[in-house]
């Protein structure tokens, strides 16, 4: 361990978690790359790691969905949890596909700044963003991530949470003060997203940022759940009266359409 506390991997402590990430990892790719369920002997000799070693590793993989094991034939193949993680990915991908074109449309009508966002491990992780030459700068870049109970696109997000999924985000997140106006009460917080559902939209009041003002979208899978959001950001002079109405009327009939190519009808 060196001066500042850390393990420089000497002792084996973080150096061993992370090689053993990188054997657990080598497994998945090496049962993805095989057409026949492999036997442990034979996922032994394809990756050189020492059956006492991979058998932990495989349990622990099994345990949490990511493997299974063939009860009639002790062979492993790939589990039907990262089916549903793969999914998850071509959902955000394929919204991200379809949002692209109403975006830059959403761009020159409104001269703002557009993104698209998803919810990941609690935060706004933003996936697409398109700027008009007139915007301000906002530090939301692609792969970006921002606390979600301040921003518009966050709100939205959560409001389309179980009521124990986002009391756990919460717990783990904190609703944490930015500006002023930031919510930094639970129960200030869960009126807002119950006001969110009920009108469609959300409005960032300056929450996250002086001077940005935004109204966010939900954007709908065909199941009718929220798996990401749309919104437009813009300095608070830009975004007032009837040109805010005006924008925020693009705003939702670009969520729209973009939800019904998901596969989503308001009477799901």
């Amino acid at each position: 361990m060196d001066t500042t506390g850390r393990d420089n991997g000497a002792g084996g402590g973080d150096s061993k978690k992370i090689k053993s990430i990188v054997k657990a990892a080598s497994i998945i790719d090496l049962l993805a790359a095989s057409s026949v369920p492999l036997t442990l002997s034979e996922i032994t000799n394809g990756l050189g790691i020492a059956k006492s070693t991979l058998h932990g590793i495989i349990s622990t993989l099994m345990d949490v969905g990511y493997i299974d094991q063939d009860a009639e034939t002790g062979r492993y193949l790939l589990g039907f949890r990262l089916f549903e993680i793969g999914s998850s990915v071509s959902r955000n991908w394929n919204a991200r596909n379809i949002s692209y074109p109403y975006m830059q449309k959403l761009v020159e009508k409104t001269g703002e700044t557009v993104h698209l966002a998803v919810l990941a491990d609690g935060e706004v992780l933003y996936i697409n963003k398109q700027e008009s030459p007139g915007s301000i700068h906002i530090v939301t870049d692609t792969g970006v991530k921002l606390p979600a109970h301040c921003t518009g696109l966050g709100k939205v997000l959560l409001s389309g949470l179980k009521p124990y999924d986002l009391k756990k985000i919460i717990r783990k997140r904190q609703l944490i003060r930015h500006t002023e106006t930031t919510i930094t009460e639970f129960d200030h917080l869960t009126a807002e997203l119950e006001k969110i559902r009920a009108q469609g939209y959300a409005i960032d009041e300056q929450e996250f940022m002086e001077g940005l003002r935004c109204v966010a979208a939900p954007i709908y899978s065909y199941r009718g759940n929220v798996i990401c959001a749309l919104s437009i950001a813009g300095p608070v002079s830009r975004m007032r009266g009837d040109k805010f109405e005006a924008k925020k009327r693009y705003l939702l009939q670009a969520a729209r359409e973009i939800s019904n190519q998901m596969g989503y009808h308001a009477d799901n």
